[in-house]
């Protein structure tokens, strides 16, 4: 059952990735950042599962995956933000949190090799306030990447939540640790079939791909 929620995911994001590329490069109506973004989990996540596989520790590529994660999704909504003190922040946001974990990292260098949930908490809640201003301005104005930016907030919120509540509770219950990640794996499958449909409905028109 594990497995089947793992590789869903990672079929789900492929999927993604290649018709979200193949809107781009067919008339580049998807956001260059965005199928970035999807190409660049798409690697970290065959890598982190093969390096898994191998029977080897995988942290350091979830500590790159995290922080590459804000880095693109940050740019993406840095792109389609219209007001420039939204376009501002998201600088900001960009430069403090990186400015925030490179004092730590440098501090504690070995904390790349472990699993660092402040990084996590941190970069995960950035995000959800960069797609906030965005669903703000979906209030008054079309609603582009609408169900892109409900999944960011879903997920980022809900898989945060999952991980805190999974360190809390690891020294308590194994049970509750791996129901955890097993609802986490439940929320990326959720994650990319919104993207999906996003795809869908801003791409797919009559049965032709735009």
């Amino acid at each position: 059952m594990d497995d089947f929620l793992i590789y869903s995911g990672y079929l789900i994001l492929l999927i993604n990735l290649i018709l979200y590329t193949s809107s781009f490069f067919r008339k580049e109506k998807a956001n260059v950042f965005f199928v970035s973004y999807l190409a660049f989990s798409f690697v970290m996540q065959f890598s982190m599962e093969l390096i898994y596989s191998l029977h080897m520790s995988n942290l350091v590529v979830v500590n790159i995956f995290v922080i590459g994660q804000m880095l693109f999704l940050g740019l993406f909504y840095y792109s389609i933000l219209k007001l420039k003190i939204q376009k501002l922040l998201v600088k900001i946001g960009l430069l403090f949190t990186l400015l925030i974990l490179g004092i730590q990292f440098y501090i504690y260098p070995e904390l790349f090799f472990k699993f660092n949930l402040f990084e996590i908490t941190i970069t995960s809640l950035m995000i959800v306030v960069f797609a906030l201003l965005h669903f703000y301005n979906m209030l008054t104005e079309n609603r582009t990447y609408y169900y892109v930016t409900i999944a960011v907030i879903l997920f980022m919120l809900g898989s945060t939540i999952l991980y805190l509540v999974g360190n809390l509770t690891l020294t308590l219950s194994e049970n509750v640790k791996y129901l955890s990640w097993k609802l986490n794996a439940f929320l990326f499958i959720i994650y990319h079939l919104l993207i999906l449909y996003e795809w869908m409905k801003s791409f797919y028109v009559k049965g032709q791909v735009t």
